[in-house]
């Protein structure tokens, strides 16, 4: 049987910034990974935005996380030349009932320490952004756009210089608890083989939860599957910054991105699914325009075309009220030296680092 100190199981951004985390801290770290890419699920299926935390409730995990990950996200990109750009969000409100809406984010965003983040006349956003329409409006100058292959590629490459592996088509088939810390796990795929890891750390995504089971921890929560779609724009793109509507109750509404060659995208959607697919039904077109035409009224017929789609793993299911982002150590699923990281959907990518920090020092408290 081979012995590591730390096994980290998931090579999304996530995973990936934990590894490099515990890498630079002296530890000898394995990365598992079940694709034959790092990246390929969540990370690699969103809107690739460096979220300032304004959404989320004072004192969660989702808000501690993604502010001090904005700034840290921000600091990295720049020092390890990752492509972005700090395009600032708009949010907007188009009636009076949205306005007292905006005016509850501003209120949470200031509470939670987000920088930068006001109240704007509506006047000034639709000057900023003539095809704009809205009533009332916050702008987050902190809001910014990332190329998060390029960061993981980054981030990847830093823990390998200090001297972490990856092994991919190396799926987790089972495992048992260690007799004082850690766990043996069984690895299937091309890296077929038993080792003894001293340290574990999931971070699977949407596979979190079966991995846990796999591995015999208890406490483990479910995690239901949320599937968000995205359509592109065909022509010129009508804003030079992020528009987000008023949030929808699973997610942030179907809000207007671009990515960092200019191109515009719409999404995602809400649409709850048993299984992962990422086809997009270019009959859920309808609803997008209705919804963008709120804020954006110019839109034309036939503007939309299917782009992707990316699945977020919810721990609640549909109409249940939202759950923070849970990272469960020994005093949840009492096994020592094993943290399992459940739920983590958007801001993941922001919160990257910040995750990453507080995991390692976790670890070895």
């Amino acid at each position: 049987m081979e012995t590591v100190e730390c096994l980290v199981i998931g090579a999304g951004v996530v995973g990936l910034a934990i590894a490099r985390a515990l890498a630079q801290a002296g530890h000898e770290v394995v990365i598992v990974e079940k694709e034959r890419a790092f990246g390929t699920g969540i990370s690699s299926r969103n809107s690739e935005v460096i979220h300032a935390g304004m959404y989320y409730p004072q004192g969660s995990a989702k808000a501690r996380y993604c502010v001090a990950g904005n700034r840290m996200l921000r600091q990295y990109v720049q020092e390890h030349g990752v492509s972005h750009q700090m395009v600032g969000k708009l949010i907007v409100a188009t009636n009076d009932s949205e306005a007292e809406v905006l005016a509850r984010i501003l209120k949470a965003g200031q509470a939670n320490g987000v920088t930068g983040l006001r109240p704007i006349p509506a006047a000034q956003a639709m000057t900023m952004e003539p095809e704009l329409f809205c009533t009332a409006a916050l702008w987050s100058p902190d809001t910014g756009i990332v190329d998060t292959h390029g960061l993981m590629l980054s981030l990847l490459g830093e823990a390998e210089n200090r001297g972490a592996s990856i092994a991919y088509v190396a799926r987790v088939e089972r495992g048992s608890p260690a007799p004082q810390s850690g766990l043996r796990v069984e690895l299937g795929g091309s890296s077929q083989m038993e080792l003894y890891a001293r340290y574990v750390v999931i971070a699977a995504g949407l596979s979190t939860s079966s991995v846990a089971r796999s591995l015999g921890l208890s406490e483990v929560p479910e995690t239901y599957l949320c599937k968000g779609n995205y359509f592109t724009l065909a022509g010129k793109s009508p804003f030079a910054r992020l528009v987000y509507p008023i949030p929808s109750s699973a997610g942030l509404g179907v809000h207007y991105t671009l990515d960092l060659a200019g191109r515009g995208r719409f999404g995602p959607d809400v649409e709850w699914t048993e299984c992962e697919d990422y086809r997009v039904d270019e009959r859920r077109a309808e609803s997008f325009y209705d919804a963008i035409r709120t804020y954006w009224p110019a839109l034309r017929d036939g503007s939309l075309q299917p782009g992707y789609s990316g699945i977020r793993p919810k721990l609640v299911r549909e109409g249940e009220p939202a759950r923070d982002f849970f990272i469960a150590g020994p005093e949840q699923h009492g096994r020592k030296g094993v943290i399992a990281l459940y739920g983590i959907e958007s801001p993941g990518v922001t919160s990257s680092l910040a995750i990453a920090q507080e995991v390692s020092e976790q670890l070895f408290r």
